[in-house]
């Protein structure tokens, strides 16, 4: 599940994802548009319940910070493989 949210400048980016070893990766990527300013984390969540968990928090923390919802989809998707090529040129970074 890969979830966007943008203001004019700045955008935040949302990956929850499984690894090879069955683990749940919260991933959060965020920076200026345009820029390379900006960081990338990585979470281990215990379960895919608190993965989601965190991603409402996040939701509510963007939508107060006048961020709006741009992106909301699946990981398999050609939406969702063009924000994953953009979240592995960050973790280039």
């Amino acid at each position: 599940m890969i979830v966007r949210w943008e203001t004019d400048h700045d955008y935040v980016l949302i990956h929850i994802h499984q690894d090879m070893l069955g683990d749940w990766i919260f991933s959060r990527a965020w920076g200026q548009i345009g820029t390379q300013y900006g960081g990338l984390k990585h979470q281990l969540a215990d379960t895919l319940a608190q993965a989601h968990m965190w991603l409402e928090d996040e939701a509510t923390i963007q939508t107060s910070r006048g961020f709006r919802k741009v992106l909301d989809v699946a990981d398999h998707t050609p939406e969702g493989q063009e924000a994953m090529r953009q979240l592995s040129l960050l973790d280039a970074l």
